[in-house]
């Protein structure tokens, strides 16, 4: 039976390490985007999935933010260094309009 695993965000930058005993020699890895996605299904299709996203940003597709930031920030050395961790739960939010 053909398995299809997809890898879900990218903050561990480790190699990805499978191991072939357990899933058979019938799989393969992938990733999904829904941006990449979009242009091969259609436009009617499309802007359903847009129209989705739309309609659940506060709940299915909502993003905690740890703290918001403005521009003059991102440069500071603490900011830099907490960007590097890339933690789960841990998104900064930019206001360009913060300064």
């Amino acid at each position: 039976m053909f398995k299809q695993l997809y890898i879900y965000g990218s903050l561990d930058t480790a190699p990805t390490m499978l191991d072939r005993s357990a899933l058979g020699y019938a799989w393969s890895v992938s990733a999904w985007l829904l941006f990449h996605y979009l242009p091969k299904v259609g436009p009617e299709v499309a802007q359903r999935f847009r129209q989705r996203v739309a309609n659940e940003l506060t709940t299915t597709f909502a993003s905690p933010y740890t703290r918001t930031i403005g521009l003059a920030e991102v440069l500071q050395p603490e900011m830099l260094r907490a960007f590097d961790r890339k933690a789960t739960g841990e998104k900064f939010l930019i206001d360009p309009s913060r300064g």
